[in-house]
């Protein structure tokens, strides 16, 4: 490793970023997604996405 470069506290990655938890997906279990309230406007007024089978 060259001199100077340190992974040291931030493990080579965003450490702010680890501390933030991901944002909500909002997929069920049988891979609907719930589109939510603020965003159904713009949706078609759709609650849900249904699931693609495969």
């Amino acid at each position: 490793m060259p001199a100077g470069v340190s992974l040291h506290s931030g493990g080579g990655f965003g450490a702010s970023r680890a501390r933030n938890p991901p944002p909500p997906s909002h997929q069920q279990a049988d891979g609907s997604v719930v589109i939510p309230e603020a965003l159904r406007p713009y949706m078609g007024g759709a609650e849900v996405i249904p699931a693609i089978a495969e």
